[in-house]
């Protein structure tokens, strides 16, 4: 009995590898070469999707063993439902909004699915908030007062939600079904080509040996691992493997190796050029080129990391903790020097995104180039020879270059002869695995984010449909149209307690649909509203009860969530503050004003972020008692807000607290050492 029950599931799993081939091909063909119309793609993406999730995660706990069974005929079920909109595409478009009978079985099911297969994925968290929306677009028109809507038939809202482009084919999905899957796509072909072990030997070599070197390594690694994946869990789960464990052994508490691991993986989906999914949706939501997004996110990020790295390098004081001896820590770039090739797809990225071109182009040509790098280097592996090898990849890089000219089929045909030349040569398996493995795993990666997206149309469709966003904005207004702090206020509240239950992608949609207007009408910049809303969504992967980031650093690190999430918010207390100075001073951003505006700010943050991150570790020269502690926060806290009163105070509260904290420490410091001497 025991052996049928394995082979089936050995067949499943055997399946299952195959439609993650298929989906992540499919992905690829449709990307390069745009053959079917959005709104197809859109709705096929969704079909394996379900078809995926239904397959590999069980209804609930301890299911029976008939369960399988129906969790593939539900998965068909929607895969087979996906084709519907692609057979009568011409029909559903000239009868927009009128439904017939198959329309009313094809549209409910999959918005059924949709929600069944978010649960099964991440919870009941997301379906419940999207649930109570759609209760509202049925039965919002029975509520008292402004929050009732003028009612809308059942026909109304199963063609919003299951047709169309507002419901769970909107915005969100569009941006999966390209950019999102690409991307995800792009970061796992580097990672299996062993850009990880580039990133980390680089990390190790060069703050190691410094003082709580193992988690200014996490911090770096994870940061230079989310400018390609823009994942923050995958991070943890990835660069975690490696640092948690090295960062317990030099004698950091194991809540805090977590926090140290969550916080800067977190980091990854705002550290251009490669963000998180949700920069993406901001830039197709506001009509922007993602590169203006890169550019509004990219000293926020600095300073992110900058946060990191300082508290770690205070707790590290705090405890006595030193590095790793130079002989523990590799060269760096001795690293670079192996593994330099694996930069250039991410050199080419980022040249493609500030000359104009789309992230569906650039992240197209980023992920085409890595894959003839890997299958480049496995045709040359064996040849001796250093002039030939010169000679091969200068006219491989030719060829490539052709792309200019032939669009991106050019390196679907390099590949295939690469791929031609590793069986004519008998080398290169490791490569064909390893772009197998790549293919597959990525359609894995890509499957909580593309369920979130499709679920969350539901919210949009019925925001859009009944209004309810300027309703509830008008209500923000009216509490916060006299300051700006506390709208700001408000909407931090708002994007982490939805944090709570909801990934990233959907908590900005909701928080940006009904906040960033507000915010807007308050006077404060499109990208600058939208990009606050952004970051308070990252904070809540990192605040408890449901720290998404922390719980995945759990089993790691060895210790319970909760204590990992509180140790994340130490670690990433500054991070609380940039966005509400951003606000104040768009510069920033780099939103107006000059180089000088910019320098200035950037300089104001620095001494903010310095001073909170000392009173928030209680070390900065040496230890600090809780009145200095008190006084480090307060006097960082008056320089967030932009006006020339507050600065002043900031700064000379900053001066003054400094210089007699280096003066007490030293007279301690010579209190403790007399007696010894004498």
């Amino acid at each position: 009995m025991s052996d049928t029950h394995t082979s089936h599931d050995q067949n499943l799993r055997g399946a299952i590898f195959w439609i993650a081939l298929a989906f992540s091909s499919f992905q690829l063909w449709t990307a390069a070469f745009s053959p079917l119309s959005s709104q197809v793609v859109r709705a096929i993406h969704v079909g394996f999707v379900l078809l995926m999730v239904f397959a590999l995660k069980p209804a609930f706990r301890g299911d029976g063993p008939g369960q399988p069974v129906l969790a593939w005929l539900l998965g068909l079920t929607g895969f087979a439902f996906s084709f519907y909109h692609w057979f009568f595409e011409a029909d559903l478009t000239l009868r927009a909004g009128e439904l017939t009978p198959a329309d009313w079985v094809i549209g409910t099911v999959t918005i059924v699915l949709v929600f069944e297969a978010a649960r099964r994925m991440m919870g009941w968290g997301l379906p419940l908030i999207c649930g109570i929306f759609l209760a509202y677009g049925m039965f919002g028109q029975y509520l008292p007062g402004a929050m009732a809507h003028r009612g809308f038939g059942l026909d109304q809202i199963v063609s919003t939600l299951g047709f169309g482009t507002e419901g769970i084919y909107g915005t969100p999905t569009y941006v999966s079904s390209t950019y999102i899957f690409l991307f995800i796509l792009f970061g796992a072909f580097l990672e299996q080509a062993g850009m990880i072990r580039l990133f980390n030997d680089f990390a190790m070599g060069t703050v190691g040996h410094t003082r709580g070197g193992p988690a200014k390594v996490a911090v770096i690694s994870s940061g230079l691992m989310g400018t390609i994946n823009g994942s923050g869990v995958a991070n943890v789960v990835t660069t975690g493997q490696f640092t948690i464990p090295l960062m317990k052994r030099f004698g950091y508490s194991p809540a805090f190796a977590g926090g140290v691991e969550a916080t800067s993986s977190m980091g990854g989906q705002i550290m251009p050029p490669v963000m998180g999914a949700v920069a993406f949706i901001m830039a197709e939501t506001i009509n922007v080129p993602y590169i203006e997004i890169c550019k509004a996110a990219l000293i926020p990020a600095i300073l992110y990391f900058v946060t990191a790295f300082w508290m770690v390098h205070l707790e590290a004081g705090r405890k006595g903790l030193l590095g790793l001896s130079k002989e523990e820590c590799p060269n760096p770039w001795t690293a670079v020097r192996e593994r330099w090739y694996l930069l250039l797809p991410l050199a080419g990225l980022v040249g493609l995104l500030f000359s104009g071109y789309t992230p569906l182009f650039s992240g197209t040509v980023g992920l085409g180039l890595t894959v003839i790098l890997i299958f480049g280097a496995a045709v040359i592996s064996g040849v001796k020879g250093l002039p030939l090898r010169g000679l091969f990849w200068v006219l491989l890089g030719f060829a490539c270059a052709g792309f200019f000219q032939f669009g991106v089929g050019t390196f679907f045909v390099l590949a295939a002869l690469l791929v031609a030349l590793t069986y004519i040569r008998r080398t290169g398996a490791d490569a064909r695995k390893l772009a197998v493995r790549a293919l597959v795993d990525g359609a894995r990666h890509a499957l909580p984010v593309a369920i979130a997206c499709a679920l969350v149309g539901v919210i949009i469709g019925v925001i859009n449909l009944t209004g309810v966003a300027a309703e509830l904005g008008g209500h923000i207004i009216a509490i916060g149209e006299k300051s700006l702090f506390l709208a700001l206020l408000l909407t931090m509240v708002t994007c982490l307690v939805l944090g709570m239950g909801i990934p990233t992608i959907p908590n900005y949609i909701i928080t940006s649909s009904l906040a960033a207007p507000v915010l807007l009408q308050l006077g404060v910049p499109l990208i600058v509203s939208h990009m606050f809303v952004f970051y308070f969504g990252i904070m809540a992967d990192l605040t408890p009860p449901v720290a998404l980031a922390a719980f995945a650093a759990a089993p790691i690190a060895r210790e319970s969530g909760l204590k990992i999430s509180l140790q994340a918010i130490r670690v990433a207390i500054a991070g609380f503050i940039v966005p509400f100075m951003a606000v104040y001073t768009p510069a920033l951003m780099l939103q107006g004003g000059d180089w000088t505006d910019t320098g200035y700010v950037v300089f104001k943050a620095l001494v903010a972020i310095a001073m909170w991150g000392a009173g928030a570790i209680g070390f900065l020269a040496g230890p600090l008692n809780w009145v200095e502690r008190v006084t480090a926060i307060a006097a960082a806290s008056f320089l967030v807000a932009a006006l020339p009163m507050t600065d002043e105070i900031g700064l000379s509260a900053v001066a003054v607290f400094v210089v007699w904290h280096v003066w007490r420490t030293r007279q301690l410091r010579g209190a403790s050492a007399r007696p010894g001497t004498s």
